[in-house]
């Protein structure tokens, strides 16, 4: 029981480590990021990620820079049965550009939210650590301004994702949705 305590304590440590050394894009420009944007790739140590990965679609994100230096972060997901799933966050700023917290009451998690790569007009690259309840979690998003990136942009959002320690397998390439007949939603199979 001790071991297993210790392991935890240990794991704990190197992920707390490695949120240390991620950093915020040089030379961010808040203004820039505002906008729409789309959710293209997800990435996630979290235990929850496997089970939903799969049922995981492209979804639209608009980001709306504030007077205050905050970030309002819109996210909305057409659901399988045709309605709209939306989200809303006001991200604070800290005080180091790029770098924002803001609490997730929805899911009850605290978040550390970095934006560590963008091209304002193609790609942001975000990378969140998120806590709850004494554990912890890193996850990634990657955005496009349009709905199929680059494969540069990919293979950057892979790369950054492992380079975390997170497993291929939790690495997930969002498609986009869309309605078929029946009004039920079917991911597209070009990305």
């Amino acid at each position: 029981m001790a071991s297993t305590k210790l392991g935890a304590l240990g794991v704990l440590l190197c992920v707390l480590a490695v949120s240390a050394e991620v950093k915020p894009q040089d030379n961010f420009n808040l203004q820039k990021l505002e906008g729409k944007w789309y959710l293209v790739g997800f990435a996630s140590n979290a235990d929850w990620f496997v089970s939903r990965k799969a049922k995981m679609t492209m979804g639209t994100t608009i980001l709306t820079p504030q007077p205050s230096g905050d970030l309002q972060m819109d996210y909305s997901n057409l659901r399988s049965d045709g309605t709209c799933w939306k989200m809303s966050h006001l991200a604070q700023k800290s005080d180091i550009p790029g770098k924002f917290v803001y609490q997730n009451q929805r899911y009850g998690t605290d978040n550390d939210m970095r934006v560590v790569d963008v091209k304002y007009d193609e790609y942001c690259l975000m990378y969140s650590f998120k806590t709850k309840e004494g554990s912890s979690y890193i996850l990634n998003q990657m955005y496009s301004r349009t709905q199929k990136p680059s494969q540069e942009v990919l293979k950057k959002f892979t790369k950054f994702s492992l380079d975390q320690g997170i497993l291929p397998e939790n690495i997930a390439i969002l498609n986009e949705c869309a309605l078929d007949t029946s009004g039920k939603i079917k991911a597209t199979e070009e990305m």
